[in-house]
């Protein structure tokens, strides 16, 4: 018995508005819906925010429906103000079609793309050549200023000056949704609640030009308990992409979530059943942990692959509960001359890159936050001594509670 998808995707807490309810959900019931949700090319890699909408996808395309992916090469070299303070930063055409490709390579580890069964269009095909007298006069004629100026996203902006290039914003995005529909057969968007204006204006554009009815709905933005934006770390975004961030450190994020956190993200971002998950609320204390390792397991899977998985998770309980030893520790290098020059552990952090100065590395050590081989260095000045290695020449430090690195004997 075919399932609605709605119910799927309401049950796990992806929804936030719609447009039409009822419409959307009679709409869903079969399947063959061509849906888009558009994606801005800002940086060579999707980051943590972007795979709830993947997700969202893939269980589209699970019940039978098409994704439409829309890569914004236009819109991108305007820039979206929706959420924004300040102007984006204008980026070359070479740089926007960098980012696309880069997009479309992670998209396909969530989405099938094979046969036709989801599609990823470029809104730089048809609004770069654009003519701007024939887009004002085929476009612009059917938007009011005065109730573009009553949406969020411009309200916003206005205290600190919108410019011209923004405003036309609204109005592109909203030719995308009639674009895809004209082209595609697309009846319903995708997007997160800051794109709520931008959604109604496509859909009132379909509605002047064509006098037919197309849908939005919008899903919760990835927050935690606190109503913080997830996927942000001392080091920055929590990318897809594993040199921007590597796969030990993907798997240590969703590893380390708030306890209020773990079965929304679980809802979100993993395909366990419903009632695996719900299981998994029932635990308490530090016994959500196992809840957190799973979760941990199950969206590193997703993105890396089970193999990068598995090696995520066996590293992680090597270090963190097997003394802190595992074969795929990062590792550096420390050649002999090093050592009998007088190597003092602090070089050594800077080396591996656990401190970014000698003054940082002795600070923590003042402050017994270094170990070696899981004895607190005292020292601030100490130098490194053959006996710190062991037979095969290595040597563990450790900055805190949980940041293992192997020192290894060149």
């Amino acid at each position: 018995m075919y399932r609605n998808v709605f119910d799927v995707l309401e049950e796990r807490g992806y929804f936030s508005q719609a447009t039409h309810r009822d419409e959307i959900y009679e709409l869903l019931s079969k399947p063959g819906v061509s849906f888009y949700i558009g994606f801005d090319p800002t940086a060579d890699s999707l980051h943590v925010g972007h795979f709830v909408q993947m997700m969202v996808m893939s269980h589209m395309q699970k019940a039978g429906h098409r994704p439409i992916a829309l890569m914004g090469g236009g819109t991108g070299m305007i820039g979206d103000p929706s959420g924004r303070t300040d102007m984006r930063q204008m980026m070359t055409v070479e740089t926007i079609d960098h980012n696309v490709e880069c997009f479309k390579k992670q998209m396909g580890k969530v989405v099938d793309f094979s046969d036709g069964k989801a599609l990823i269009v470029n809104n730089a095909d048809w609004l770069r050549n654009l003519n701007y007298i024939e887009f004002l006069r085929e476009v612009g004629a059917h938007f009011s200023v005065n109730k573009m100026l009553t949406a969020e996203c411009y309200k916003q902006r206005l205290e600190k000056g919108l410019s011209f290039l923004e405003f036309n914003y609204m109005l592109m995005q909203g030719y995308d949704f009639y674009y895809l529909h004209e082209k595609y057969g697309c009846d319903l968007e995708f997007g997160g609640d800051d794109q709520w204006s931008n959604i109604l204006a496509g859909m009132e554009l379909v509605r002047r030009k064509k006098g037919e009815s197309v849908y939005g709905l919008t899903f919760t933005l990835l927050t935690n308990s606190e109503g913080k934006k997830m996927g942000k770390t001392a080091k920055g975004a929590v990318w897809l992409d594993p040199e921007k961030t590597p796969v030990f450190d993907f798997y240590q994020y969703w590893r380390n979530v708030d306890d209020a956190d773990v079965i929304k993200c679980m809802k979100l971002l993993t395909f366990l059943e419903m009632d695996e998950i719900n299981e998994y609320a029932k635990l308490k204390d530090s016994a959500i942990n196992e809840a957190k390792k799973r979760l941990a397991y199950e969206v590193t899977k997703i993105i890396h692959g089970e193999e990068a998985a598995n090696i995520a998770k066996k590293t992680a309980e090597d270090l963190f509960e097997n003394a802190g030893r595992s074969e795929d520790m990062k590792t550096t290098e420390i050649t002999n001359d090093e050592l009998n020059a007088g190597m003092q552990i602090a070089d050594a952090l800077v080396k591996a890159g656990l401190m970014k100065s000698k003054g940082e590395a002795r600070r923590m050590i003042q402050q017994k936050g270094v170990y070696l081989n899981d004895n607190v260095v005292e020292d601030q000045f100490y130098e490194l001594k053959e006996s710190d290695f062991d037979a095969n020449g290595e040597a563990i430090v450790r900055k805190g509670k949980k940041n293992y690195h192997r020192l290894k004997l060149a």
